[in-house]
């Protein structure tokens, strides 16, 4: 344990890093002034995650956090915890968050988090067994206590794509959301022109967890900027911020970046208005937000959980969109590396759909492996497996640059707007392509919680670009 008095850290020890410093002065305001927060009915969230390549500062970071609260600040390992004997790491857990509620307000810190909180599933093993109970042990200790009594769970990795949803994503999937938006909104003071009808149906596909988090994110939006009540505006950005990412607006890019990212964010937004199996558009930003440079957000128009084959096909076309674009524009060999993201989620859906969910006629309705775990499978029938996903990505590739071929001017009209205003939303991108004029938009924006349309929704699903 490190306290205030061993060799204390700032914010002004921490350079390069302000989007996350400003991100996390809400966790230290709440540490030295929890009544600010409880007054709004806001919570801070029970722990968050740094992420980053070694040696970028993390840890520096989260002992900075601890340095500007004055709290204890505990830190640890995630490797620490992972033992050979069955029982041993999860024993560690609890003596450390028995120590951490002594010592509250403070903040437990756990480097390189990878180590303990991959997928569940992902390997075999006793010493998977253990490392699983130490995982199971942290996951009921971060919600055994309330975050009232000023315990703040932070984490280091470089490999958020391994660890475990349920680190990442509590609660599960549940409909009704305006009885739940009700009972969470009942906590929080709210202005009297917010709609709760209106939020509902601005929020489809949010489970549960979502909703509160977008109603606790708006109260504190409201908090930082000392508004007594939340409002309609305070909503809107809460849930721009849980689709889309912080924006990160003192990442300054060159012309030649912003007009390479809208042209990537045109390619998938034209591809999204083009499918007839995928979500609607719902929003399109060149503004930078977490760790892309670009996002194109779609949404259901209904709440869904299984997915058909035209719809997957559809949605990786429109992972291609993006790339296919700068192709086009650009030349080949000036395609960059923004299309990283959308590769690998086109890759692991079309593995999916030959090796999960039977779409191959092929290969048969057979299940062969899963993208965390793989059964032993022969070198020919793993050829003809990679053979079938290459099939499926030809196809997503191809009905891209078809699209985008015979929609160039629309392309380069979105493009142009986008370079602009810099976010539009699906609404604003129809206007533009109906009067074939990007200064047709009205300058005051409405909200994308129009009380006027019932056709404007949100999603978690994003297309970064």
């Amino acid at each position: 344990m490190i306290t205030p008095k061993d060799g204390r850290v700032t914010f002004d020890d921490v350079a390069g890093v302000e989007e996350a410093k400003e991100e996390l002065v809400e966790i230290v305001d709440f540490l030295k002034f929890p009544d600010k927060f409880k007054k709004l009915g806001a919570k801070i969230p029970k722990g968050c995650l740094l992420i980053g390549p070694p040696g970028t500062g993390k840890t520096l970071l989260a002992r900075a956090v601890a340095g500007e609260a004055r709290v204890p600040f505990f830190v640890i390992s995630g490797s620490d915890f992972v033992e050979m004997f069955v029982g041993i790491g999860a024993s560690r857990v609890r003596n450390l968050f028995d120590q951490a509620k002594k010592h509250a307000p403070c903040i437990v810190f756990i480097d390189e988090i990878d180590a303990v909180g991959r997928q569940r599933g992902a390997g075999l093993g006793g010493g998977n067994d253990e490392r699983e109970q130490t995982l199971n042990q942290l996951l009921v200790e971060m919600d055994g206590f309330s975050a009232n009594l000023g315990i703040i769970v932070m984490a280091a990795t470089n490999r958020p794509d391994v660890l475990d949803p349920a680190l990442l994503r509590p609660g599960r999937y549940i409909v009704g959301r305006e009885k739940i938006l009700s009972v969470h909104m009942k906590k929080v003071p709210v202005d009297s022109e917010v709609n709760v009808n209106v939020l509902a149906k601005g929020t489809t596909g949010f489970s549960g967890a979502d909703l509160a988090n977008l109603v606790n994110e708006a109260a504190l939006f409201a908090a930082k900027n000392n508004k007594p009540l939340v409002n309609m505006s305070d909503f809107e950005q809460a849930r721009d911020k849980i689709i889309m990412g912080s924006e990160r607006k003192s990442m300054q890019l060159t012309q030649e970046e912003k007009e390479l990212t809208a042209y990537h964010e045109a390619g998938h937004t034209v591809i999204a208005l083009n499918v007839k199996n995928y979500f609607p558009l719902h929003k399109v930003s060149i503004v930078p937000r977490g760790r892309a440079l670009g996002v194109t957000a779609v949404l259901p128009d209904k709440d869904q959980l299984n997915y058909s084959e035209k719809q997957l096909k559809d949605q990786i076309a429109m992972l291609y969109g993006g790339r296919i674009a700068e192709e086009m524009i650009y030349g080949k060999e000036s395609v960059t590396t923004g299309a990283s993201n959308d590769i690998q989620v086109a890759s692991n859906l079309a593995r999916r759909m030959v090796t999960e969910w039977g779409y191959s006629d092929k290969l048969g309705r057979i299940r062969y492996e899963s993208i965390t775990q793989k059964k032993n499978i022969s070198e020919e029938t793993a050829q003809k497996i990679d053979a079938e996903v290459k099939s499926i990505i030809d196809e997503g590739e191809k009905r891209a640059k078809e699209i985008l071929t015979s929609k160039i001017e629309d392309l380069k009209l979105i493009t142009e707007a986008l370079l602009k205003y810099e976010t539009l939303t699906a609404k604003e991108i129809d206007e533009i392509l109906k009067t074939k004029n990007i200064d047709s938009l009205n300058q005051n924006k409405e909200s994308s919680f129009n009380k006027e349309s019932g056709n404007e929704h949100a999603s978690l699903p994003i297309i970064e670009g």
